[in-house]
């Protein structure tokens, strides 16, 4: 059971009728009350609470786990000041996380990190955004040492296999059957317009000869002797893909990550190691056009910007500017990022994304590839994409490869499906931006370019029932896209589309079906 202190953080944290700074306040106010030990205490009885709750799709669910990294948070902070190394000035709480901003605008999507160091220099202007929120969709690529294990990428540490048993395994890493340009036709048949390849994830191998790499811990040290992030980059370019590169600061073969602050010395060295590999993937392998962050939590506990003391991303990603100026960056490194992520295939409800954000789920279930693992139904995979685009969205999709690299046929069967419906409907995709028209849940949602407007009709019932909000611009055309010609009617109180046969045959594939109807507006 929650304590009223408990209880007290979730009312005012999920209050959205609560201004930014009086909110703050508020919480270090009630933080302050806690104990150092209460503080932990709080945080696990905040976990256990989430884990009784059987839907994760329930915002209170999503309140649970921000209000947990709050604690979590203020613990870290304490722990900061007794050893000296945080200011007076930093003690104020991040407002704004997560759970309050899927709140303020009426979403269930789970950004993973609202409370990053804001750093507007840092930012891309919108200009050089263009191009990745023209692209719409991505490939996802995880795989490494943990593929030949074959129960997902954090093995090493849910199974506790120590560092030197996992070197051991890591230098047998020799997969048969690699081929980076089938990776990339896949990516390119699926209507896909970039990817993002895991060069190092929280175990600590890298994917390319690094001389940054802590005790020389890559694959040419290993039987592979391969440089794969070359081989992968390459591919990519020559398929007309963006390259993006996955990379983790934290490493689990470092004791200062769990202890950073008891063991600093050892938590600096992985500091070094971080910014030695950044420095290595953008130099040595052409212009990148995507970095993508993940796991700069510290200890598993509290947010990204919770770790920001260590690795410091305004520094970070300040050398990445100067090394790539146009490299576009998420949020996972502590500082605000480009553009937000919303990680898992749950549902995707509510308002447009008045900012750049990517959803990125697995198609396979877990992140890196398990024996016999199904994939997704395709009718569930689209509804995820139609509901992330007509919301201003990207969607990266997850592929796992085996131990020999070879992507399992179930996941390049569904990537083919995919691939046929973008390549038959994506004029109503790419290049456009969600609205004007706000999502009705489960019904309709819109996409737009230039003059014209792409309805995709999921609950075609309903839709007939609602009709179209109004315009201020006139509608000059209106057809089924591939279709035939739809009748319409336009008045001051809104648009109704008349509906009949016409629609039979617009974004169907059997078990699926978004019926595109297109409005050409006037110039």
């Amino acid at each position: 059971m929650l304590t009223q202190t408990e209880l007290h953080l979730i009312d005012v944290f999920s209050n959205s009728a609560i201004p930014s700074a009086d909110k703050g306040r508020q919480l270090q106010w009630l933080l302050s009350a806690i104990s150092d030990a209460a503080l932990e205490e709080s945080a696990d009885r905040l976990a256990r609470s989430q884990k009784q709750l059987e839907d994760p799709d329930d915002p209170y669910w999503l309140t649970l786990l921000e209000v947990k990294k709050l604690l979590q948070n203020e613990g870290n902070r304490r722990k900061l000041k007794k050893y000296g190394l945080l200011s007076d000035s930093d003690n104020a709480p991040q407002s704004m996380t997560g759970a309050e901003l899927a709140s303020m605008l009426k979403s269930n999507v789970r950004f993973k990190s609202t409370d990053g160091i804001k750093c507007a220099e840092l930012k891309l202007p919108a200009g050089d955004m263009s191009w990745w929120q023209d692209a719409k969709l991505g490939m996802f690529i995880h795989w490494g040492v943990y593929s030949v294990i074959g129960h997902g990428e954090w093995a090493m540490h849910n199974e506790q296999i120590p560092a030197e048993e996992y070197r051991r395994q890591a230098m047998d890493f020799s997969p048969k059957q690699f081929d980076a340009d089938r990776w990339a036709e896949l990516a390119q048949n699926a209507g896909m317009k970039y990817m993002v390849m895991v060069t190092r994830h929280h175990d600590g191998f890298a994917m390319w000869d690094s001389a940054a790499s802590y005790g020389s811990f890559t694959t040419m040290q290993a039987a592979a002797h391969c440089d794969f992030v070359q081989l992968y980059t390459e591919a990519a370019r020559r398929h007309g893909l963006r390259v993006g590169l996955y990379y983790s600061p934290m490493d689990w073969r470092f004791p200062g990550y769990f202890e950073p602050m008891e063991q600093m010395e050892n938590a600096l060295l992985m500091k070094e190691q971080l910014y030695g590999q950044i420095e290595e993937l953008l130099t040595r392998y052409g212009p990148i056009d995507i970095l993508w962050y993940d796991g700069s939590w510290l200890a598993h506990r509290g947010s990204d910007a919770g770790g920001a003391w260590l690795w410091e991303p305004l520094k970070l990603n300040g050398m990445v500017r100067k090394l790539n100026s146009k490299v576009v960056m998420n949020e996972r490194s502590g500082w605000e990022g480009d553009f937000s992520c919303d990680e898992g295939p749950h549902k995707v409800t509510g308002s447009i994304i008045p900012f750049p954000w990517e959803k990125s789920f697995s198609l396979a279930g877990s992140w890196a590839w398990k024996p016999g693992s199904a994939v997704m139904d395709f009718a569930k995979v689209m509804e995820l994409l139609i509901n992330v685009f007509v919301r201003n969205g990207n969607a990266l999709l997850n592929i796992t490869p085996d131990r020999d690299g070879v992507v399992p046929e179930n996941q390049v069967e569904l990537l083919r499906r995919i691939g046929g419906w973008m390549g038959e409907y994506g004029e109503s995709v790419y290049g456009t931006r969600g609205g004007p028209f706000e999502p009705v849940d489960g019904v309709y949602g819109s996409t737009c370019r230039d003059n014209a407007i792409y309805i995709h009709i999921l609950d075609m019932a309903e839709f007939q029932r609602l009709g179209l909000p109004a315009l201020p611009q006139q509608v000059t055309a209106c057809r089924v896209l591939g279709g035939q010609p739809v009748a319409f009617s336009q008045t001051e109180q809104g648009i109704e589309l008349h509906l009949t046969g016409a629609a039979a045959g617009s974004g169907h594939d059997h078990d699926f079906t978004d019926t595109i109807v297109k409005l050409t507006l006037s110039e």
